[in-house]
């Protein structure tokens, strides 16, 4: 925005003495460069005034400056820590331990007598449970060779499938390579670092990337039929989308996942073009959740539900800057219908009552017509030329706008109790990648991304279905990734 020249005392004097007309012209000009300065300086204070609290920004853009909690939703009276029930953990003595360590009475403490021939009492017991020094085991394989004595032929002996080179690691050691690079997003340099000091045993960076690049070839089938099962499922489909700099390009992460899947895909673009590319959305015509980006709206032939912990912050930050009282009233509404939900499932209720249900879009729609009383629209002055295309709006203006037009979306969860109150579930699958961008940086290459996003998938997809992740990553080296029992699998055309 150019800067504003403000009129000088000369260009007042000058104006004065043109006439009435010629003051009141100058004055509706300055008047429409303050109104677009004050409209640049709200713009200005809204940024600065949104954080992780209150609007979709991440915790990690709060810098040092961080917001005093205050929880969206309402207390639910439980005393902190573990509730009652919980079973706990600790450490407990076993039985048989791996080796006994036993420590004499040679003297007497008291008055120094000799007592290394005296019968003992008993002992008191003490368990350490600790890890002994590990090395890396070499297996030699040795193929016998024959001559046959009949016709002279020479005959070798088999190799396992396995063992192809002369000199190979083992899978066992593959799949610790990927669980620290891969799962645990420690860098590659320092990846071969650990397994040196873990088991004196030096890695290049070569084999890290070998054997990542392996696991992500293996799983590409149960991503394939991942992306399938995504397209049919009855389950809600959570849908979300990060950024993530691949080759020093501005590139998204989308996922789409259940409560039991997990499937990601990095593309160039945010919107529509790169919902084709995942290949879920724009197929699907079951339950979709997402936070009310324009460009999921666009596939219409899916059922959709938008997330209301966004609402949520964004009535707070309507109610924090602009004092909009509905915005709390509707952000209590939103929890209480939320509450309704948990009562009726508790009691064993398949929906919320006909009466309670009414009575919630009732005070919806009332409370959003107190909100468009309280923003109208703003009247254009009488000497602007018409514009093109829709006027800006009040933040408070758009969301009111999405709330009413999309109602249906942001109480699905109350009218469908498969439909969850908010989108956490595609969040909770991409923080690794944002973690993953914290610990050990941003990508060099597409190729690098892809690998990290097959790899992920199959590892969140996993632990959703109790999988340890070193077992899982050692079945997919040997070839035999883990299988979802509830995603068929997909034969080769």
């Amino acid at each position: 925005m150019p800067s504003l020249r403000l009129p000088s005392s000369d260009d007042v004097r000058t104006l004065y003495s043109q006439g009435e007309d010629a003051v009141v012209a100058g004055f509706a000009a300055l008047a429409e460069n303050v109104r677009a300065l004050e409209a640049r300086v709200q713009i200005l204070e809204d940024q600065l005034a949104q954080h992780s609290g209150n609007s979709s920004k991440p915790p990690s853009s709060d810098g040092h400056k961080k917001p005093q909690p205050r929880s969206l939703r309402p207390p639910s009276g439980k005393k902190a820590g573990a509730q009652t029930g919980h079973p706990g953990r600790r450490l407990e003595a076993v039985a048989q331990p791996t080796w006994v360590e036993r420590h004499p009475v040679t003297v007497c403490a008291q008055c120094q007598a000799a007592l290394a021939a005296t019968a003992s009492d008993g002992y008191e017991r003490r368990q350490v449970f600790d890890i002994p020094p590990v090395r890396v085991a070499v297996t030699e394989h040795q193929a016998e060779i024959k001559r046959c004595p009949q016709c002279g032929a020479v005959n070798t002996g088999a190799f396992p499938a396995a063992v192809s080179q002369p000199v190979q690691y083992g899978p066992r050691l593959k799949a610790q390579l990927v669980y620290f690079n891969q799962y645990h997003h420690i860098p590659v340099a320092r990846t071969c670092e650990i397994i040196a000091d873990l088991y004196q045993q030096p890695v290049a960076d070569g084999t890290v990337v070998t054997a990542t690049a392996q696991v992500a070839a293996e799983v590409v089938p149960l991503m394939t039929a991942m992306q399938a099962h995504l397209v049919q499922t009855p389950e809600t489909v959570h849908l979300d989308e990060t950024g993530m700099r691949i080759a020093q390009k501005l590139h998204w992460v989308h996922v789409a996942s259940t409560a039991r899947l997990t499937y990601l895909l990095h593309h160039a673009r945010r919107g529509a073009q790169a919902h084709a590319a995942v290949g879920i959305l724009p197929k699907r015509t079951g339950r979709v959740m997402h936070d009310d980006y324009r460009s999921y709206w666009q596939d219409t032939a899916a059922t959709h539900a938008t997330c209301n912990a966004h609402h949520l912050r964004e009535l707070r930050f309507l109610e924090e800057r602009y004092q909009q009282t509905w915005a709390c009233d509707l952000a209590q509404l939103l929890c209480e219908a939320q509450q309704a939900v948990t009562d009726a499932r508790q009691a064993g209720q398949v929906a919320v009552a006909a009466a309670p249900l009414a009575e919630f879009e009732r005070r919806y729609q009332t409370i959003l017509d107190r909100g468009y009383q309280a923003n109208p629209l703003p009247s254009p002055p009488p000497d602007m030329p018409p514009q093109r295309g829709r006027p800006k709006q009040t933040p408070a203006r758009n969301l009111l706008d999405r709330l009413r037009q999309h109602q249906a979306a942001v109480l699905a969860f109350m009218y469908d109790f498969n439909v969850p109150f908010d989108n956490n579930q595609a969040e909770r699958d991409l923080r690794m990648v944002k973690l993953k961008q914290k610990v050990s940086g941003c990508f060099r290459s597409a190729e690098g991304a892809t690998i990290f996003c097959r790899i992920r998938s199959y590892i969140a997809t996993a632990r959703k279905h109790g999988q340890p992740v070193l077992h899982a990553l050692h079945s997919a080296i040997l070839g035999s990734p883990f299988w979802p029992p509830d995603v068929p699998v997909c034969l080769p055309a």
